[in-house]
């Protein structure tokens, strides 16, 4: 299911409350069909495509078409969020999606801008919206229904629950769905198939030209010396240097390198796959290779960070992933599945917060 994203009108005025105007139109307020008992949910983010995927995710897995609010802060709220806790109904701007009442049953929150809003439902619908906050909000966990942290992260409280990795939008129906649907078109590659998650430079990694062609010399050694083929989905942040490079040293042999246009097979990757190679830059790229259950190898890129290195080295110590060296083994795991977890948490403190109130 595909978020719903609300028409956005910067021109919105402010309603006698302080609160931006909601549209008359649009499904912003109106129950989802299809959603779990009639439940409406924003998921609020501030547009980074990465953590708002985690908060559909987990809409979606509540059984929930969301709306998502990309939302921008006025001064002084977005300098000193989350410290700021007062005025928040006064905290948005109208650059961003509105924010205000009739509010949701459930608010998903993602990103440090994202506090005021889950804060402002909270208290303007009476205890009544439930707030998930995910990753750390840097203020106390009491603020919100339920805080979801990662394992390596310190932050722990009675409403805290950790994963191990990040959530996702990634489901065996996906999977599946995505492989009936690609299953003849990649028949030609051989056993075993490797699908190659590549992503790229960031504010901790750097791709660079050596590492790729590295790591293009090791998947050419794949399919040259263990018959692999190849399934490599580059992305935006590869750069254009480092996906040439990929291709020229993959020219000639059984791989298929998506080239960025119409729909971006990963999910059919992912599902056809023996084995993943993923690249270390994205927590949610190797949480999403764990849910497959197959082994999974990491390409280490140059740089990194505290949070980084401690999911990784779980990874590793667990025996979940391997480092990428250009071999092929098989393992077992439990296959992560974060995110029904997580539902399962958030179902059971929303019923038990409405039994409250009756």
């Amino acid at each position: 299911m595909a978020a719903s994203t609300p028409s956005r009108n910067p021109a919105q005025p402010e309603t006698a409350d302080g609160f931006s105007g909601q549209q008359t139109e649009g499904r912003d307020d109106a129950p989802h069909p299809g959603a779990d008992d009639g439940l409406t949910c924003w998921v609020v983010t501030e547009g980074a495509a990465g953590m708002e995927n985690q908060g559909v995710g987990l809409a979606e897995a509540l059984g929930i078409t969301p709306v998502v609010k990309r939302i921008r802060l006025r001064s002084p709220w977005k300098q000193l969020t989350p410290f700021l806790r007062i005025g928040n109904r006064f905290a948005f701007s109208a650059e961003g999606d509105p924010v205000g009442p009739p509010w949701p049953d459930v608010l998903i929150a993602i990103g440090r801008q994202s506090n005021p809003a889950a804060l402002a439902a909270r208290r303007h619908s009476g205890g009544r919206t439930f707030t998930v906050r995910i990753q750390d909000p840097q203020i106390s966990p009491r603020h919100f229904g339920l805080v979801v942290v990662p394992e390596h992260d310190r932050l722990r409280g009675p409403n805290v629950i950790t994963t191990r990795g990040a959530l996702h939008r990634v489901t065996r129906a996906v999977l599946d769905e995505a492989a009936a649907r690609h299953a003849a078109r990649l028949d030609h590659l051989p056993r075993p198939r490797v699908a190659v998650l590549v992503g790229g430079s960031n504010g901790v990694y750097h791709l660079s030209p050596t590492v790729m062609g590295d790591v293009a010399d090791n998947l050419a050694r794949l399919a040259q010396e263990h018959g692999a083929g190849l399934m490599v989905t580059p992305s935006r942040r590869t750069g254009a240097d480092n996906e040439a490079i990929l291709r020229a040293r993959l020219t000639g042999l059984p791989a298929e390198v998506w080239d960025g246009t119409g729909e971006n097979p990963y999910f059919a990757y992912l599902a056809l796959a023996d084995a993943v190679v993923v690249t270390c830059d994205s927590v949610s790229m190797v949480s999403e290779a764990c849910f497959t259950g197959k082994p999974v190898y990491v390409i280490e890129l140059e740089g990194g960070s505290p949070k980084f290195r401690a999911f990784l080295d779980a990874l590793y110590r667990d025996g979940i992933t391997r480092p990428f060296a250009g071999t092929l083994d098989h393992w077992t795991y439990e296959p992560f599945d974060d995110t029904t977890r997580v539902a399962a948490e958030v179902r059971r403190r929303l019923a038990a917060q409405r039994a409250r109130r009756r």
